[in-house]
């Protein structure tokens, strides 16, 4: 018989080990509520302990969702946005949906608004542009894109003019789409001594787990009372006047209202995240005059206290659909749960028409969109691509009644991964009009036939790229 003894090294590397697979194990149990995640991490780091502790430490544990637990509840301009006033209750077929995002959000639903939908930055720059100009006290900014071009540089100008006359401004962009190298737009605000966030935006490596969650909300507010969101960055390719090589059509919302406190909240919670710094005062939360009759409440969505909490907006107004679920997204990759529900709809007799980009700027998700679309027409969904130019609107309506708009895409990263601002609203008018712009968008239907006519390669390709749909 041969016997081996263990030496000093042995046992070291046998306790280093178990020192790096013992806490894994342990917080992956206890933190995690994916099971697929969950096992990956474990395997990883028991076939190779230290590589798979290292990856753990630096991609694995949510820092975001802890620091939000610790701020939670440290907010003074919360009960701001939760004024009784203009409290209103959903009551139709909707209720029960109104029910369960106030309780899901805790933000109360709010009448008194007043939304208007608009398309493309030649018309929407124009009309923000003007609202900071006109500016008298407050503008708070956060866009994902904003580029220093000429567009941007226009920007730049009416904000920096409005700090010049006295004007409290607050601008925020994210540390990675709107350059994590050279962010230009950052670079000119700070010289003009703008105050100016770059979100979670850092060149040190132990911070690098942090690139992988962007902040995508588009938020502009003025003087308190003026708001816009929706899907628009700020850049030259979203203007068709300028010939860009890739244009890019997009939807956007003026808001004015009650809601805006809701959506000057959704501003105050990421600049205090970045920057530490509360805005508490009247300036940014003036009293609301009732502007409209349309209910309306924000929903923020995000790997923080905030997490999934738009994808179960859709999934309880999917469940609450009588007649039609429209869907109009620049990327459509969604999760299994989000697929069945859209199924499930569809075969209990709902219209269920989505509408995609036969094109989009992101070759990659187009593939793996391709492998995913099956299961939505054996279940009777209609899907539809439209031409170009490539259009990056994100929009819902469900029974041209309920209206779901804002920043989120209808994928993985944005309803898992990414900050997000969503508007609900109920009314007829606005419903009724994005349904009708979702329809103008059916240009052509997608079926079997176009998908098992794809050459096997691409049927391979498409198939692997499915693959990666977390991380895309």
């Amino acid at each position: 018989m041969i016997f081996y003894s263990l030496t000093i090294w042995d046992l070291a590397l046998l306790v280093l080990r178990l020192g790096i697979l013992v806490p894994v194990v342990i917080h992956v149990l206890l933190t995690k509520r994916d099971v697929g995640a969950s096992i990956g991490w474990i395997g990883v780091t028991v076939l190779m302990p230290l590589t798979g502790g290292i990856l753990y430490l630096m991609f694995g544990i949510n820092r975001v969702h802890r620091r939000a637990r610790r701020m939670a509840g440290q907010h003074p301009w919360r009960s701001r946005t939760m004024s009784s006033q203009w409290r209103c209750d959903e009551k139709g077929a909707f209720a029960p949906l109104g029910s369960m995002v106030g309780k899901l959000t805790g933000r109360p639903l709010l009448g008194g608004n007043a939304i208007e939908p608009m398309h493309d930055g030649d018309a929407v720059y124009p009309r923000m542009l003007a609202a900071i100009n006109a500016a008298e006290r407050s503008v708070l900014l956060c866009s994902y894109i904003f580029r220093a071009d000429s567009i941007g540089r226009q920007f730049c100008d009416a904000l920096i003019k409005a700090h010049g006359r006295g004007v409290e401004v607050r601008v925020l962009v994210d540390g990675v789409g709107s350059g994590y190298f050279n962010c230009g737009v950052a670079r000119i605000l700070h010289r003009a001594g703008v105050p100016v966030g770059q979100f979670m935006h850092s060149m040190l490596p132990w911070r690098m787990p942090f690139i992988n969650m962007r902040d995508h909300k588009k938020i502009l507010v003025t003087d308190g009372l003026t708001g816009f969101m929706g899907g628009l960055n700020i850049g030259e390719e979203n203007i068709a006047a300028s010939h860009p090589a890739h244009l890019v059509s997009d939807t956007h919302f003026q808001i004015r209202g009650p809601v805006v406190h809701q959506l000057s909240e959704a501003f105050a919670r990421d600049w205090a995240f970045t920057m530490g710094e509360e805005l508490t005062a009247d300036t940014f939360f003036p009293p609301q005059p009732c502007c409209g009759e349309m209910p309306s409440r924000i929903v923020t969505a995000g790997p923080d206290m905030d997490l999934e909490k738009i994808e179960y907006t859709m999934l309880q107004a999917f469940t609450m659909a009588r007649h039609s679920i429209r869907l109009m997204t620049p990327y459509f990759l969604p999760d299994d749960r989000f697929l069945t529900e859209l199924e499930l709809a569809s075969l209990r007799g709902i219209e269920v028409d989505i509408v995609v980009p036969a094109h989009s700027n992101h070759t990659l998700l187009d593939w793996a969109r391709a492998a995913n679309l099956p299961r939505f027409l054996d279940s009777g969904c209609r899907i539809w691509m439209a031409r170009p130019p490539f259009n990056h609107s994100k929009l819902m309506v469900v029974d041209r009644h309920w209206s779901f708009v804002g920043s989120s895409n209808l994928d993985v990263r944005s309803l898992r991964l990414n900050f997000e601002i969503n508007l609900e609203t109920y009314d007829d008018a606005l419903a009724g009009a994005l349904d009708d712009f979702i329809a103008s968008h059916r240009h052509i239907r997608l079926t079997h036939h176009d998908l098992d006519r794809r050459p096997f390669p691409r049927k391979l390709r498409d198939a692997a790229a499915r693959l990666m749909l977390p991380y895309l």
